[in-house]
C-alpha cells in the first residue's frame, strides 16, 4: 500500500472531488427522504460544486511494453507470481480492481472462456476472456485450500500486496504518474483506436449507461483520421500530377456499343 495509507483511528480528508461527490450523496439521500414522505426540504440543492477534472491517462504500446517487462522482472524476483499476474489481468480485461483482486476460481468459466462474476460495481456481469488472458490464468497455480485467484499474504484480500507491487513496478516502468485504474482505461482506449464501436467497449466494461463510456468518443475517431488522411493522400498525389505527365499517357479508346453513334 502507499505510504499515504489512512491510518486507523485518523480522519479521513479530501480535496474537491471528495467534496463534491459528498455534495451529490447527500442530495440523493435527501430526494430519497423526499420521496418517501420522511421530510421536505434537499439541503444539498442549489449547493454549488466544485468543478473535478476527470483524470485520463491511457496508456501507449511503448509503455505497455514497459510495464510488461517491468511486472516480469517482478515475478522472478520476488517468486510470487500472483501480483504481476493481477496487474496484467487488470490490463487484459478492462475489469476493475476488485475484482480481479476477489475473483475465485469458481468464477471462472474455461469452457465458454469469460468470467462470471456474482457481484460488481453494477451488479452480475459477465467478463469475456481473450486469448493472452486466458493463458495467464491457466498456467498460474493454484493455492491450496484457497478459493481466491489471487491470494493473500494470509486468507484476507491481495489488494494490499497489489499496491505495494504497483508502487514498485510503475516506478521501474518510469510510469509514475499511473494509476490502477488508469490499465482500465488503457483496455478501453486500445479498443477506441483499434476501430471498436462505443457499445462495445461499454458492453466489454461492463458500463451500464452509455454516457460514461462517452469519454473514449475522441479515441474512436482515430481509425476514422488515418482513413481520412489516406484518401487525402491519394487525392494530393492525383493533383500534384505534372499536365504534361498527364497528357502523354497512353489513352486507350472504350468500344462503343453496336448500333450507338459515335462522336
Amino acid at each position: 500500500m502507499s505510504s499515504d495509507r489512512r491510518r486507523p483511528g485518523s480522519i479521513a480528508t479530501g480535496g474537491k472531488g471528495v467534496a463534491a461527490q459528498c455534495v451529490a450523496l447527500v442530495s440523493s439521500i435527501y430526494a430519497f427522504a423526499i420521496g418517501r414522505g420522511l421530510c421536505s426540504e434537499n439541503p444539498a440543492r442549489g449547493v454549488k460544486k466544485t468543478p473535478v477534472r476527470k483524470v485520463e491517462r491511457f496508456l501507449s504500446e511503448a509503455e505497455i511494453a514497459r510495464l510488461a517487462d517491468a511486472l516480469d522482472i517482478e515475478a522472478q524476483q520476488s517468486a510470487n507470481p500472483y501480483p504481476p499476474v493481477a496487474i496484467k489481468l487488470l490490463l487484459l480485461t478492462g475489469c476493475r480492481k476488485g475484482e480481479i483482486v476477489n475473483l475465485r476460481w469458481e468464477h471462472i468459466d474455461f469452457e465458454h472462456e469469460c468470467l462470471r462474476l456474482p457481484d460488481s460495481k453494477t451488479g452480475a456481469k459477465v467478463v469475456y476472456l481473450n486469448a493472452p488472458a486466458r493463458a495467464l490464468l491457466q498456467e498460474l497455480p493454484r493455492m491450496a485450500d484457497n478459493p481466491r485467484v489471487i491470494p493473500g499474504v494470509r486468507a484476507d484480500s491481495a489488494g494490499p500486496v497489489i499496491d505495494k507491487v504497483w508502487a514498485r513496478v510503475r516506478k521501474a516502468a518510469g510510469l509514475a504518474d499511473v494509476r490502477l485504474h488508469d490499465l482500465r482505461h488503457s483496455f478501453a482506449s486500445v479498443g477506441a483506436a483499434g476501430g471498436l464501436s462505443l457499445p462495445v467497449i461499454g458492453a466489454l466494461l461492463g458500463h451500464k449507461h452509455a454516457t460514461t463510456t462517452a469519454r473514449y468518443a475522441h479515441l474512436s475517431a482515430d481509425p476514422l483520421r488515418a482513413a481520412n488522411d489516406a484518401v487525402g493522400a491519394r487525392i494530393a498525389a492525383a493533383m500534384n500530377r505534372k499536365v504534361g505527365a498527364a497528357a502523354s499517357a497512353e489513352v486507350v479508346t472504350l468500344p462503343s456499343r453496336k448500333g450507338n453513334a459515335t462522336g
